[in-house]
């Protein structure tokens, strides 16, 4: 659509789509602003910096993606009716996708404060927005004065019936057996993010390749945009390195931080490094003129790290030794522990090295599932792994919260093992893993999808496969790669990479690749995933020592489930007005109880007594009758052709009045009254309808071998009842009756009340 606002616009045709990237329409006082469009969706990206009053030690970048509700026609469905408080995890994982490959693209040395806003202002619910709002950061940043040192572009890979397909959309995404988002400058990879059905390496690999030269119009369409309304880029001054105290540094302390950089135990290498600094420092503060220089603890303390990165990147590349003493494919010590917790429902205790985690996974009932608010409307998740990483597991003091961080982890951890869970069809329960990690020094998210497959196992889970996954590491030197197996902490952060692959023997789940470089050629990616794949073997043989497989029987703490099938129409009885009936049936049996409209009807209780308990309170409302089968029910109606008897909850049969009585009935409220209980006799079961007998009943009390023929429909018109009167109301000449005559008829259905003489 043409603006009438004076808009620069460029596009670029992108796995067949037209992607549309233009600014000065919106946001003209950021200092970059790109509106990206495919489709109908639309993601409105700024960017902005402003200068700190003090070096924080660190880039301070934040980036916030969010989904405006009114993108889609919908009205949030929080209290206030509207976007606020915390985003949501979706939210959370965009912001951190958008962050990863742009946050090593600044010019180095700048520590000016950034913040990247991306807002969804239109989806389509066809074309998702997040590899959008990363190709619009990256056009924002570049069109900006921001020294950014790019630009990049997102899309999103699937494979449908085996082809490729670049930024598919949402219902081509149903059918497709891959989901990786990449994101890639002009030469190389430079992050990877997504999961896979147990798709082999050399897919992957191939994958990326193709995407990457796929995405380039991408590339250009951002340079044209710099072109036509780029910023002159801010001058970065790097701070001007001290050579003379980086050298004195470097001669006090390189002898004994190589030694203490040779100690394989974390915490001991920790004190020994900060034993070290200390010696280093009180040196340095003997000379009067580095006394006075208030900023020496924090100098020394980058420099020591620098010569650090320097001392175990050579000892790697020169030795093929790393910190603990592995070589480069060895994966660290493996230790297990299943079902530990007593009461928990499956649980694993996972230790690979120096990190551990405790994984416990728990079931629970359809009413468990987690309900979230979308642009794509309410969504489901019956799945959910959650990654905690306490302050403690790394023998620091902080505050308890929920990171950024803990949150992409658990998301990828959940990825790696949600393809060999089993259908819901076949199990129904909702599932909730949490890793706990204990310990960490590396591969803590790997090691909560090792926990995790094996703390499912342990419950009884029949997931399809045990999944494993490691985290490889990349040391760049002089043009030369060398990848490295389960990385440590220190090896993430003085390598170059941080690549995280986790899948079962069959193939791949789930990747997250990060690296801090330029980019990533992918033949070395390629070698990256078979050294992971050789790893990932040796993990799930470690596994299946301990449990080569599902538990035969769920845990016995475990919800019991069944399924019964019900009368649709009888759904609102069982759920009772104002839902009483089903409170009733949950109070009484603790269970769970999930009702849909075909019938279908999923009871989820603590035992198998309560699940029985609640089986039988539902199936009270919605009994069959059984042809020949006498039931004792109620007179709910009376009519002139005979009466409606309720013989079970909400079922009711048709007496006809011939089968109200072995003798002639005249009137059925002669025999039938409303409210009073009634023998009959099922006779017949058409559909819905049913028809029962009184006198079926009868005929056996009175010893008579009753015949099924004579419960035919009577057929032709009525006998006459026309001149009673000398019945005197069934009085009079049936006197010898008794009952309904003479004696008991004259005055009460005879002679006062006239149903015969007078009356007629």
């Amino acid at each position: 659509m043409q603006s009438v606002f004076n808009a620069t616009r460029v596009s670029a045709m992108v796995g067949g789509k037209e992607i549309i990237l233009e600014t000065g329409r919106l946001a003209n006082q950021a200092h970059g602003a790109v509106w990206v469009q495919c489709g109908g969706t639309v993601v409105l990206v700024t960017a902005c910096t402003q200068t700190m009053e003090r070096d924080m030690g660190f880039f301070p970048l934040t980036v916030d993606y969010s989904e405006k509700m009114y993108a889609a026609g919908r009205i949030p469905g929080s209290f206030f009716r509207r976007e606020i408080g915390r985003p949501s995890e979706r939210e959370t994982l965009v912001s951190r996708l958008i962050d990863r490959p742009v946050r090593p693209l600044f010019t180095k040395g700048f520590r000016d404060e950034v913040q990247i806003l991306a807002n969804v202002i239109s989806a389509d619910q066809e074309n998702d927005s997040d590899v959008l709002a990363l190709t619009g950061a990256s056009a924002a940043l570049s069109i900006s004065p921001i020294p950014f040192e790019g630009p990049v572009a997102g899309a999103r890979i699937g494979r449908v019936n085996g082809e490729f397909v670049l930024n598919p959309t949402l219902k081509e995404m149903e059918a497709s057996d891959l989901a990786i988002v990449i994101a890639a400058s002009r030469d190389s990879v430079v992050m990877v993010e997504g999961e896979a059905q147990f798709v082999p390496e050399d897919v992957i690999v191939a994958a990326l390749e193709w995407a990457h030269k796929e995405i380039q119009p991408l590339i250009d369409a951002q340079l044209k945009l710099v072109e036509l309304v780029g910023k002159a880029k801010m001058t970065v001054t790097p701070p001007v390195e001290n050579a003379e105290l980086k050298a004195r540094v470097a001669e006090l302390a390189t002898a004994e931080l190589e030694v203490a950089l040779r100690i394989p135990e974390k915490m001991a290498r920790k004190d020994a490094r900060k034993a070290v600094k200390e010696k280093v420092l009180e040196a340095l503060l003997a000379d009067p003129a580095l006394a006075e220089n208030a900023n020496l603890g924090r100098e020394v303390g980058d420099m020591l790290g620098s010569l650090e990165k320097v001392l175990v990147r050579r000892r790697i590349l020169k030795e093929g030794t790393r910190i603990d003493g592995r070589d480069t494919r060895t994966v660290r010590p493996i230790l297990i522990e299943a079902g530990l917790l007593p009461r928990a429902h499956g649980s694993a205790l996972f230790s690979r090295g120096e990190t551990k985690s405790l994984v416990v996974a728990t079931l629970g009932s359809s009413t468990d599932s987690q309900r979230m608010d979308s642009l794509v409307g309410d969504v489901t998740k019956k799945f959910m792994l959650h990654y905690n990483f306490p302050p403690y597991s790394v023998g620091e003091v902080k505050m308890s919260r929920v990171s950024r961080r803990e949150i992409g982890h658990g998301a990828l951890a959940e990825k790696a093992l949600k393809p060999v869970l089993p259908q819901d069809d076949s199990f129904p329960f909702t599932l909730r893993v949490v890793a706990e990690t204990m310990e960490s020094n590396g591969s803590s998210s790997m090691a909560a999808v090792c926990g995790g497959s094996l703390s499912l196992m342990d419950a009884g889970v029949p997931v399809t496969a045990p999944v494993a996954g490691v985290a490889m590491g990349l040391i760049k030197e002089e043009g030369e790669y060398l990848v490295l197996t389960d990385i440590l902490g220190d090896e993430d952060a003085l390598g170059d990479m941080d690549f995280k692959i986790a899948g079962t023997a069959e193939g791949i789940t789930a990747v997250q690749m990060d690296i801090k470089i330029t980019g990533l050629p992918t033949d070395v990616m390629a070698r990256a995933m078979a050294q992971a794949r050789e790893a990932r073997l040796h993990i799930l043989a470690e596994m299946a020592k301990v449990l080569e497989g599902p538990r035969t029987e769920l845990s016995k703490y475990a919800p019991q489930h069944a399924e019964v099938f019900v009368n649709p129409d009888v759904i609102r009885i069982i759920i009772g007005p104002g839902g009483k009936n089903i409170k009733a049936i949950t109070a009484a049996t603790g269970a769970s109880i999930d009702i849909e409209d075909s019938g279908k009807v999923s009871i989820f209780a603590p035992t198998y007594e309560a699940m029985e308990m609640a089986r039988e309170m539902v199936q009270y409302y919605d009994q069959r009758a059984d042809l020949g089968k006498n039931y004792v029910g109620k007179v709910r109606k009376v009519l002139e052709i005979g009466a409606i008897v309720e013989i079970l909850p909400n079922l009711e049969a048709l007496v006809h009045i011939s089968q109200l009585d072995t003798n002639r009935v005249e009137q059925a409220g002669d025999v039938a009254r409303l409210g009073e209980d009634m023998t009959v006799k099922v006779i017949e079961i058409n559909g819905d309808r049913i028809r029962a007998s009184r006198k079926a009943v009868l005929l056996e009390e009175q010893g008579v071998e009753w015949n099924p023929e004579d419960t035919a429909r009577p057929s032709g018109p009525p006998r006459d009842r026309g001149d009673r009167g000398d019945r005197g109301g069934r009085g009079g000449d049936r006197g010898d009756r008794g009952g309904r005559g003479g004696d008991r008829g004259g005055d009460r259905r005879g002679g006062d009340r006239g149903r015969g003489g007078d009356r007629r």
